[in-house]
């Protein structure tokens, strides 16, 4: 029951503030943060790219589609372990990654990186699975994957993991 000219006190505001934030809060419709995802095997990893390469990064450069803008790293393919590289988005004849720009919580990914990335072949916030899990960078020859029980250290060991996962699933 409400009365005329009633306005709701400071109190009654901040019930109905604090109650909306929880429900957006428990429907996932909280304003955006960082993103998250998931943590993912690596057979899982394998289990949703659509391509998985070894690859050197280039350069970064914007490209607009549209309204959108996204940062651009163009790959020099050494390896396509599995998929179709020709699927991936190109920039300027080339294959590249596409990030959208402004998001965070991205993997690092520097010109002049050798990589193994498992990938989706579209344009995406983040092309790399799980957000960012799918990407492996190789160092002096080395890699880290897999767990404490299971390390995987170097790009051939890694691509057979990925091999492997492919043929169970």
């Amino acid at each position: 029951m409400t009365r005329r000219g009633w306005r709701p006190g400071r109190a009654a505001l901040s019930h109905a503030v604090l109650g909306s934030a929880l429900w957006l809060g428990l429907l996932g419709t909280a304003p955006a943060g960082a993103t998250t995802a998931p943590p993912l095997t690596l057979a899982q990893q394998v289990g949703k790219a659509e391509v998985i390469v070894r690859a050197r990064v280039g350069a970064a450069v914007n490209v607009k589609d549209g309204e959108i803008t996204y940062l651009a790293y163009p790959l020099t393919l050494l390896e396509t372990i599995a998929g179709d590289a020709a699927s991936l988005p190109q920039n300027e004849g080339q294959p590249a990654l596409f990030f959208l720009q402004g998001v965070n919580d991205l993997p690092e990914v520097r010109a002049g990186q050798e990589v193994i990335a498992l990938l989706y072949a579209r344009k995406l916030d983040s092309p790399v699975v799980g957000f960012n899990q799918g990407w492996y960078v190789i160092t002096n020859g080395q890699v880290t994957a897999g767990d404490k029980a299971s390390p995987i250290t170097t790009p051939d060991q890694l691509r057979q993991a990925i091999r492997a996962a492919r043929e169970a699933k």
